[in-house]
């Protein structure tokens, strides 16, 4: 039992997926990285406490039932 090209084929159409989803390397090294995600995270942390120092968490679930 063969297979003809249907091998080949597969292999090449795999390799050109695997190659468009190496889109993540944004040319920065590990160092740069964690610095870049620890400022995103100070300013949503800070973003969350702004917010719930407002006056709440922005959350409709009533959380007191009451009959």
């Amino acid at each position: 039992m063969t297979r003809g090209n249907q091998r080949e084929k597969d292999r090449e159409r795999a390799q050109a997926r695997n190659q468009k989803g190496k889109g993540k390397d944004d040319g920065l090294t590990h160092e740069q990285r964690r610095e870049r995600d620890a400022k995103a995270l100070q300013e949503k942390t800070a973003k969350k406490a702004e917010k719930n120092a407002s006056g709440g968490d922005g959350s409709s679930k009533n959380k007191s039932s009451s009959k």
